[in-house]
């Protein structure tokens, strides 16, 4: 499980999260980043050695500052079941393989990196002709 895709499963949900100087926020995930900064709405801050406590209505927290993060089960579980249907689904369930009739060089769907509609049909103007 990558921990990119299990913060994007949580948006919307609470989460604690420990910074490496010590304090930590409870709050509820807005967005995450490919960096792992997060934002975070309906916020309580904990001073590091627990005694000071602050509500703030939303916090930018910087990736490279966590220590820790800690989300609800049912969000691990969410992702588990994601992961799994994918992993059923296999290599024939995918758009955009290669090779076969549909590829990039006849102009037809599903070839290339993009998968979905292939570059030639983009370029060419549809089905059919050179434009």
């Amino acid at each position: 499980m990558l921990p990119l895709s299990l913060l994007h499963t949580a948006a919307g949900h609470p989460m604690l999260v420990e910074l490496k100087n010590g304090e930590t926020f409870n709050g509820h995930l807005v967005n995450c980043d490919n960096w792992m900064n997060l934002t975070l709405r309906e916020v309580i801050q904990t001073s590091p050695d627990g005694d000071r406590f602050w509500r703030l209505p939303e916090c930018y927290i910087r990736g490279n500052t966590i220590k820790y993060l800690n989300v609800p089960e049912e969000i691990v579980d969410m992702v588990k079941e994601e992961e799994s249907r994918q992993r059923q689904m296999g290599r024939g369930g995918h758009r955009g393989g290669r090779g076969g009739a549909g590829g990039r060089d006849n102009g037809g769907r599903g070839g290339g990196r993009g998968g979905g509609m292939g570059r030639g049909n983009a370029y060419r103007g549809g089905r059919g002709g050179r434009s």
